[in-house]
């Protein structure tokens, strides 16, 4: 979870992007750095990933609507799990096992998303 720092010089949780490729392009830096705690190399954003914001555009309505909840899903799936990955590494526990675990429902989750571009 990215933090702010407020007004009374708190952190508070950071605003989500607020476009739809800026939100890819976070997942993306999410989905980065979930590989490495898995132990796989990350993915380049480019080609077909880096394409989808302008592809989902030309999709009907419906899919496009069904694309930005499934980012939201995939948001809502990694930050919790992102977070208790670096518990388990600040405790001294090997997070490479879960976070494959979490990598595999993210790639399929994103998987779906994709599809629905329909190229």
């Amino acid at each position: 979870m990215r933090l702010a720092v407020s007004t009374d010089g708190h952190a508070a949780p950071a605003a989500a992007p607020s476009s739809f490729e800026a939100r890819w392009s976070d997942l993306h830096a999410k989905a980065s750095q979930l590989a490495r705690m898995a132990q796989l190399s990350p993915e380049p954003l480019t080609g077909t990933l880096a394409s989808f914001p302008e592809r989902i555009t030309r999709a009907p309505t419906p899919r496009r609507e069904l694309a930005r909840q499934g980012v939201e899903d995939i948001e809502a799936m990694l930050r919790p799990g992102l977070a208790a990955l670096e518990t388990l590494r600040r405790r001294g526990n090997a997070a490479n096992a879960p976070a494959l675990a979490l990598w595999r429902q993210f790639y399929t989750a994103r998987a779906s998303v994709l599809a629905l571009a329909g190229d």
